[in-house]
């Protein structure tokens, strides 16, 4: 079973559904019983990273998912804000992220000859290069294209936790992996035929 985890903050309605139709059994879920009961787990998130973190802070959350995917080595995946939160923090805010994966969500940046056309947030399709040598990946059209909606992105400290590129001015990282621990900057459940080929990955790791 995967367990969404209901924090207060994320496309949950839309996340299960997309799980449901690939024929994958999930449940969204506040309850910290259930939530250690499930063989994975979906961190979502829509919002600012602070609110985000005192929210799980406040649901009395956080010490069991840092149980569950420090300790148990659950699989877990995070989207869009859920991939920013496994950072160790961000320029939208002060709080500490879980620190789950090396690195931190900066905002972009761009040049002055690119800031004229491009703006913030990044939102819309756009393709993402997968690093075929990670799980999260494997089996992905390269290149798939994927539904962004975000201004701010996740700057690594290891490289090798990278998963997928994307380019919006410059090259970004739109999907992390870490062993158990995963991300995606954009939003799969929004993305059609590549969003289900990616949670239909997920939902079927050992």
């Amino acid at each position: 079973m995967i367990v969404i985890v209901d924090y207060g903050m994320g496309n949950l309605g839309s996340i299960l559904n997309m799980l449901k139709k690939i024929g994958a059994p999930a449940r969204i879920s506040a309850d910290r019983a259930e939530i250690a009961a499930g063989d994975k787990l979906v961190l979502p998130g829509v919002g600012a990273f602070d609110t985000a973190m005192r929210h799980l802070a406040e649901s009395g959350l956080r010490d069991v998912l840092d149980e569950l995917v420090l300790r148990r080595k659950v699989p877990t995946i995070g989207l869009c804000l859920g991939m920013q939160l496994l950072t160790e923090g961000s320029e939208e805010g002060s709080l500490p992220g879980l620190g789950w994966i090396a690195g931190s969500t900066k905002k972009f940046r761009f040049s002055e000859s690119d800031e004229a056309t491009l703006k913030v947030p990044h939102m819309g399709w756009n393709t993402v290069r997968p690093a075929l040598d990670k799980t999260l990946a494997q089996g992905l059209y390269d290149p798939s294209r994927f539904y962004f909606v975000h201004s701010y992105h996740v700057d690594l400290k290891d490289p090798s936790d990278a998963a997928g590129y994307t380019h919006y001015g410059y090259e970004f990282v739109s999907m992390v992996q870490k062993g158990h621990i995963m991300g995606t900057q954009f939003h799969p459940e929004k993305s059609h035929k590549f969003g289900m080929k990616l949670l239909r990955g997920f939902a079927e790791m050992p």
